[in-house]
């Protein structure tokens, strides 16, 4: 009997990916379908539906799934889900598709086919309103809201199968991993407790604290990385997950923390995409989500600590995994190593603020990083990455 937290949803995972026998005649078929190109977010959104990170979704969401996620955080079926997780195409692609009809679905970067909808229904709405339920904001500098309002006209919804991961196990050889196979580690570990830490960063000094915080309370910790698409500016998830390893192997006990990745692109959707990471987290296994200052945030649209209030707002039993909220950190040269403000007693004159933005902002700008802000491991990577792109 596992130890591990149950999948969300209660039941089993739920992978929609096919195999074998099965699969082939089914790629078969899809070759006379009708096709739909997906968009980048798509794509990741169907390959966690093909490896059980989106448990217990069987496809994407219908009209009253949409609305019900949209202003309640629950699918039409009373789950809890927190993000809508749809597929859009234009107005005259819509038009000559039918309900009952299966859709091949095809990835916009090779033409592979990714997988078949089988449609059961055509439905607009009002992106306006998602944008500002999901993101606070409808404001279109905002990278969320550019996605969604740039995505076509009309929704189509129905269950899915999924043929493909993309080019996320090759690319990403042993990090890439299926909730199924992060529980098998975790199981081997003789983990029951794993704490996840979400990044699309890199991680100083300020990230390790938060992670040996979660060490501290928990068995393990999994350093999940996000692999898909980032906003221009971002560094690439093959630099950032090297300088992740180089920080494991020298300033951690062995086998109390383990680096993986998944395949989404970012949504910047601040609480609610903190929200989201808890859930597909749960499904991966995890039991808690450290949940930092701005989490999944981009900008000034969120509060420090609007993802710590979130998780207040929802119903107790709406996740059963956990945040572990914990608060600004930073160096302290009074304290002589990592704070918080929970147990800093100094002035702001004393502490050094650490972020992901300033740390590439003094890279790009060929300025000394301070030893307090970022281990050695992990600049020499970012360095090297640095000096190739200038």
């Amino acid at each position: 009997m596992s130890k591990l937290v149950p999948p969300h949803g209660g039941g089993a995972l739920k992978p929609l990916l096919l195999q074998g026998e099965e699969l082939k005649a089914e790629l078969a078929r899809a070759a006379d379908l009708p096709k739909l190109k997906l968009s980048s977010r798509e794509m990741g959104d169907l390959i966690m539906l093909g490896i059980g990170g989106f448990t217990p979704l069987d496809g994407f969401m219908n009209k009253a799934d949409w609305q019900g996620v949209c202003d309640n955080y629950t699918m039409a079926n009373g789950v809890f889900f927190p993000i809508p997780i749809t597929l859009s195409t234009d107005q005259a692609t819509a038009g000559g598709l039918s309900k009952g009809q299966d859709v091949a679905l095809i990835s916009s970067e090779d033409d592979e086919i990714m997988g078949i909808l089988s449609l059961t229904e055509k439905y607009s709405i009002d992106k306006a309103h998602e944008c500002q339920q999901v993101f606070k904001t409808t404001d279109d500098a905002h990278p969320g809201v550019k996605m969604v309002m740039e995505q076509g006209d009309v929704n189509l919804a129905g269950s899915v199968k999924v043929f493909s991961q993309g080019d996320f196990p090759t690319k990403y050889e042993g990090l890439f991993l299926t909730p199924a196979e992060t529980r098998a580690i975790f199981e081997k570990n003789g983990w029951s407790t794993v704490a996840a830490f979400q990044t699309r960063n890199p991680m100083h000094r300020s990230h390790e604290y938060l992670v040996k915080v979660a060490i501290e309370v928990c068995d393990g910790v999994l350093i999940h990385s996000l692999l898909g698409k980032l906003k221009p500016g971002d560094i690439p998830a093959d630099v950032r997950t090297k300088a992740i390893g180089g920080l494991i192997e020298n300033h951690f006990v062995k086998d109390t923390v383990f680096q993986a990745g998944y395949p989404l692109d970012m949504r910047y959707a601040g609480p609610r995409e903190a929200l989201l990471h808890a859930l597909f987290r749960q499904n991966y296994g995890c039991s808690h989500l450290i949940v930092g200052r701005d989490h999944a945030g981009v900008g000034k649209y969120y509060g420090p600590f609007d993802a710590h209030n979130v998780f207040d707002e929802i119903a107790d039993d709406a996740l059963v995994i956990k945040p572990l909220k914990l608060d600004w950190t930073f160096w302290c040269y009074k304290c002589g190593g990592m704070s918080s403000m929970k147990t800093c007693p100094h002035k702001a004159e004393d502490r050094l603020m650490l972020s992901g933005t300033r740390l590439r902002e003094l890279l790009s700008n060929d300025e000394e990083v301070p030893p307090e802000f970022s281990r050695p491991e992990v600049l020499s990577v970012l360095k090297e990455y640095y000096a190739s792109i200038k």
